[in-house]
């Protein structure tokens, strides 16, 4: 076994209110900033030992499927590192 981080970002899919991000863009932009659009993410970092980097993968993108994101709100990436 190897330790692994799985890095598990998941973000509102497009077309889907995001009441956090609208709120935090006028503020910047009442602070004088300009910018297209804003989008807000979750990103939880899990370590894990798995038998390589793909079964990581896989053990972390169901733990996405299964608890951490909603597929029908969310789209979500997974990204995997040694440690």
């Amino acid at each position: 076994m190897t330790a692994y981080t799985a890095t598990v970002t998941i973000r509102l899919k497009r077309g889907v209110l995001d009441p956090e991000a609208e709120t935090t863009q006028q503020a910047l932009e009442r602070l004088g900033f300009e910018l297209d659009d804003l989008r807000s993410t979750d990103r939880f970092e899990i370590d894990l030992d798995a038998e390589n980097s793909e079964a990581a993968r896989d053990r972390a993108d169901e733990m996405a499927e299964r608890l951490l994101a909603n597929p029908t709100i969310h789209d979500y990436e997974v990204e995997v590192s040694g440690r």
